[in-house]
């Protein structure tokens, strides 16, 4: 069942990233960065509020997996150059982690 429950949660999560990205990436790829910052709230959210294990295989393992990418934010960032790949690097991880402690905080409220 578990695997199931992180298969369904990964389809939706990595269709729902697919459109962000499809439409806000540009220059700056502000689909993927919205994508990212945005699952490690969802992920700090999830493990605060103690999900069940079936419950954290599909929303925690399953769509924040499926939601989150770091190869494409890799390959962005080796493709916007020395400068604006290293401050795309710094704003997404440091946002990533603010957003993620921030779920955190939240869910633990």
């Amino acid at each position: 069942m578990t695997p199931l429950l992180v298969a369904l949660g990964a389809a939706a999560g990595a269709s729902l990233r697919f459109l962000l990205g499809t439409r806000y990436d540009r220059t700056w790829h502000r689909g993927t960065f919205v994508a990212n910052v945005l699952g490690s709230f969802l992920l700090g959210l999830f493990s605060a509020l103690a999900l069940s294990g079936h419950a954290f295989a599909l929303l925690g393992t399953g769509f924040c997996g499926g939601f989150t990418t770091y190869s494409s934010f890799a390959v962005q960032s080796h493709d916007l150059g020395a400068r604006r790949g290293a401050a795309y690097v710094v704003a997404t991880v440091g946002l990533g982690l603010a957003a993620c402690t921030a779920g955190w905080m939240i869910g633990q409220a």
